[in-house]
């Protein structure tokens, strides 16, 4: 598949706008681990390669393990690899990036409110739209996956 245009080229002020959730999201209280694996389950929903790729290699480079990572689109599956936190963030990032299906159900909003209080879980819904925004970009884009 070859790229389609450079948006970061052609659109200045829509990138800026985007490169600017970005720097927000490192003025927050997620960790590297937090933040990549939204990035990678919402990833991973959305079929975008090129942020897979990315996200996956930055993950690791924090210290992320293989295994979390292979494991991580059947994570319900593997509950003793990630903690009770993790579990409510991947739950968020499935149901907000599947936003048409029923969206943030009222019983993993009241989990995240048992362990994150309301400007973490705000943080939490900003790292997951930004990453379904980066998906819709690169995918419709045809970014192309570094080699």
């Amino acid at each position: 598949m070859s790229a389609r245009f450079d948006m970061a080229a052609i659109d200045k002020a829509a990138y800026k706008a985007m490169f600017g959730l970005e720097g927000y999201l490192q003025t927050t209280s997620l960790n590297h681990t937090q933040k990549e694996l939204i990035k990678i389950r919402a990833s991973q929903i959305n079929g975008c390669a090129f942020c897979l790729d990315m996200h996956t290699k930055d993950a690791v480079k924090y210290g992320e393990t293989p295994q979390r990572i292979y494991l991580l689109n059947a994570w319900r599956e593997a509950l003793e690899l990630y903690t009770e936190e993790e579990q409510v963030l991947l739950a968020m990032t499935e149901e907000i990036t599947l936003i048409s299906q029923k969206g943030l159900t009222e019983e993993t909003f009241q989990k995240a409110k048992q362990l994150f209080d309301e400007s973490q879980i705000a943080q939490i819904i900003m790292a997951i739209i930004t990453i379904n925004s980066w998906n819709r970009i690169a995918i419709s884009t045809h970014m192309p996956i570094a080699k």
